[in-house]
């Protein structure tokens, strides 16, 4: 399989200076500047002051006084993905749009070089639209959507099938999908920090530590993803979860380990899905004897503090310790789903 996973540079603010140009070299963000606000995207030149996205508007103020907020703007920034979509399709019918501003080509059938076909679509991009583009190529997506990150911004990184064992040996462990900050640090107390230390661990150990996850990860860390590019994809939900080397044993474990995952799922929010119209969160937990409980409740704009009531009601259920936390929100277009279908039972 040939992937290529193509990824506009910080794309909302990208629109908003091409849109004004005066504001090309200023330190900018694109969201809420107020207290309760939060940046959905910033420039290079914000970045430099350690503006992230995801980042509460009052700290991102902090950290660069003389930041330029501008607000959202969805109907611009649809428009210009439309274009960027358009233009994918001229090159292979297998795309599978991930947000606004990123997507996987599958472009296996195609006799050509993928790298070639990278090469001309960001230059299409740019013609079209005087937007810039990084792309990454490889024989997954896992390893394609690491490698678009490699050469940020304005370039593109290939890894080939040869290349994937050397590749995957000294990679941080940190750029796998489902690993985290918190994650990332237990594993590394434990002398694992790249993807060749958690290769040393065997099948069944990591099954027998981590579960399913751990089956998972044996191969990631391998640069093994089967997963196909899909075109006609909608995520209706969007989560993350986290199995624990060592149980959480008391509520304020759990809520400390909550909060981590609540910051990764609201910035995951921001970058992928910020236009989508949120219906539930939810809370999953699995507890040591393997024994799973969801809580979840109708909540248009969670929070942290909206997390941890679900997490607090659940674990109450049974209150033993814990080895997996989830959390997440279902789209408003689930929702509809599910009570057609439910009204269609009724009847």
């Amino acid at each position: 399989m040939k992937v290529i996973h193509l990824d506009m540079d910080c794309f909302y603010a990208a629109v908003e200076m091409r849109e004004r140009p005066d504001l090309a070299n200023l330190p900018l963000a694109v969201g809420g500047g107020s207290r309760r606000g939060v940046v959905t995207t910033c420039n290079y030149e914000a970045r430099k002051y350690g503006v992230r996205s995801a980042m509460p508007g009052f700290l991102a103020r902090e950290r660069c006084p003389q930041l330029v907020f501008l607000p959202v703007r969805f109907d611009l920034y649809r428009a210009e993905s439309t274009k960027i979509r358009n233009i994918l399709h001229r090159y292979t019918p297998l795309v599978e749009p991930l947000s606004l501003d990123e997507a996987y080509l599958d472009v296996s059938a195609s006799d050509r070089y993928a790298w070639d076909i990278a090469k001309e679509i960001r230059k299409s991009i740019c013609d079209e639209t005087g937007l810039t583009a990084s792309a990454g190529i490889a024989p997954n997506k896992m390893l394609a959507k690491i490698a678009s990150d490699w050469r940020k911004p304005n370039g593109q990184f290939a890894i080939t099938p040869d290349q994937v064992e050397g590749f995957m040996k000294d990679l941080p462990l940190r750029k796998i999908w489902g690993i985290g900050p918190k994650s990332a640090e237990r594993f590394a107390g434990k002398g694992i920090q790249t993807c060749g230390d958690l290769q040393k661990l065997s099948l069944p150990e990591l099954v027998r530590q981590m579960g399913k996850w751990g089956e998972e990860l044996y191969h990631l860390c391998r640069g093994r993803d089967d997963r196909a590019v899909e075109p006609n994809r909608i995520r209706k939900s969007l989560s993350t979860e986290q199995t624990y080397l060592e149980n959480l044993t008391s509520a304020a474990q759990c809520e400390r380990a909550m909060e981590d995952l609540v910051s990764d799922l609201l910035a995951d929010i921001q970058m992928s899905a910020a236009d989508r119209r949120i219906h539930k969160a939810f809370v999953k937990i699995k507890f040591a004897d393997f024994s799973r409980t969801t809580r979840e409740g109708i909540h248009p704009s969670p929070d942290f503090e909206t997390f941890r009531t679900l997490l607090l009601e659940a674990w109450k259920r049974k209150a033993h310790p814990i080895r997996l936390l989830g959390a997440g929100v279902r789209f408003a277009e689930e929702a509809r789903e599910f009570e057609d279908a439910q009204q269609w039972l009724d009847f």
